[in-house]
């Protein structure tokens, strides 16, 4: 093992010698993976969810964590840093994860399209997480169907009224302001579409009650009414919200991988640890030919998933590749695959697998969602597959 490429056991993770990595990455994965072992891993639920998730906000601000992912004007997302720092967060927390991601995307649009005021206002407190960012995309009709966006915004003199409702949205309730996509009606379906800024204390935006899904996440649906805004509050140029859209979502996937990895990591690192120390038939559960294949099929879904998040990370920072083919499949390998490993995990794990309270019945419940946000495994299937059959109707 070179150098550069080295195992942090107490973390239960490796860093691998291969050619997607400059030093830097190293660095910054190994100095994330300790302060996430001393700051997000433990869990007290006589703290509210909400109070909790401001407070991992602002720890990620003030250690300098976030200005990866809302990065100063004019350097730009780095992938392959957001992956791995997603992957040693979620070896700890899936919420936590979560809280230092959605900064990330809820000020992208802004980052990349927005007026030197609109980036002035609100880049700079969302790096050091005084401000809590949303991204008011996803509509109860639509779902992964960004195209068929049905809330509007229509152009009253030098205002837009927004109507319409949002549907799990991240942040719902905790956000200072939403980057919301509403349909303007410059052409039919995604060219149709622009994006606002909306302060969380505009009148006419509503927050639904908290909702429930079987992982801690702050989400509820976000409705407008008669919503006023001024006209300088549009983000970009008109008809440009389906590329904000997309373009967030193709920077942002394959950390999703990169999150799904960590979370399996942690479920094969805690099945080791209790394969080794149980005896089952008069042998250490390790020693059974049918555990060991349990093992395997873990180890090589972890390490495939990796290798799919990292060329595609890698392919982002070089400028190379197709980021939307490459994005896709990253979260599609690496989504399914946290799936089978932690499902196996459970089935090691027997009852203590489904036993409420367990580490390895919070991933079970952790992993499952990540299959449907940011676009379905079914809708990354669509993506991939056309792109290969495009390409093979080229001369």
């Amino acid at each position: 093992m070179s150098q550069t490429a080295t195992m942090t056991k107490a973390a239960g993770w490796t860093l691998w010698d291969l050619p997607f990595f400059e030093a830097e990455h190293f660095e910054l994965a190994e100095r994330m993976a300790a302060w996430a072992r001393e700051n997000v891993s433990h869990h007290d639920p006589k703290v509210d969810l909400a109070k909790r998730a401001r407070k991992l906000v602002r720890a990620f601000g003030d250690a300098g964590f976030l200005k990866h992912v809302v990065p100063p004007l004019g350097q730009g997302v780095d992938a392959r840093s957001v992956c791995l720092l997603r992957e040693a967060i979620a070896y700890q927390d899936v919420l936590a994860d979560d809280m230092f991601t959605m900064q990330g995307i809820g000020a992208a649009a802004v980052a990349r399209l927005g007026t030197p005021e609109q980036q002035a206002k609100y880049l700079a407190p969302c790096r050091d997480g005084t401000m809590i960012a949303a991204l008011a995309l996803t509509e109860a009709k639509s779902g992964s169907d960004v195209a068929s966006t049905a809330t509007t915004a229509t152009r009253d003199g030098d205002s837009f009224v927004i109507n319409g409702e949002k549907a799990y949205i991240s942040n719902a309730g905790l956000a200072d302001f939403y980057v919301t996509v509403a349909r303007t009606g410059e052409a039919p379906g995604a060219r149709g579409l622009s994006v606002f800024m909306v302060d969380a204390d505009t009148k006419g935006l509503k927050v639904g009650p908290p909702m429930d899904l079987i992982a801690e996440h702050p989400i509820a649906a976000v409705s407008f009414v008669d919503c006023r805004v001024p006209a300088s509050a549009m983000i970009g140029e008109p008809g440009q919200g389906f590329r904000a859209a997309m373009g967030t979502l193709d920077v942002f996937r394959p950390s999703v991988g990169a999150a799904a990895v960590g979370a399996a990591r942690r479920a094969l690192a805690e099945t080791l640890e209790r394969l080794t120390n149980r005896e089952m038939f008069g042998d250490k559960m390790s020693k059974l030919a049918g555990v060991q294949s349990a093992v395997a099929d873990m180890a090589c879904d972890i390490e495939v998933s990796a290798l799919a998040v990292y060329r595609a990370a890698w392919g982002q920072d070089k400028q190379r590749g197709r980021p939307s083919y490459e994005a896709s499949m990253a979260k599609l390998v690496a989504t399914e695959a946290a799936g089978r490993v932690i499902d196996r995990a459970v089935q090691l794990f027997g009852g203590m697998g489904v036993t409420q309270g367990s580490i390895i019945e919070r991933l079970y419940r952790e992993v499952r969602p990540m299959r449907i946000y940011e676009g379905a495994s079914e809708v990354q299937k669509l993506i991939i597959g056309r792109d290969m059959l495009n390409r093979a109707a080229k001369p």
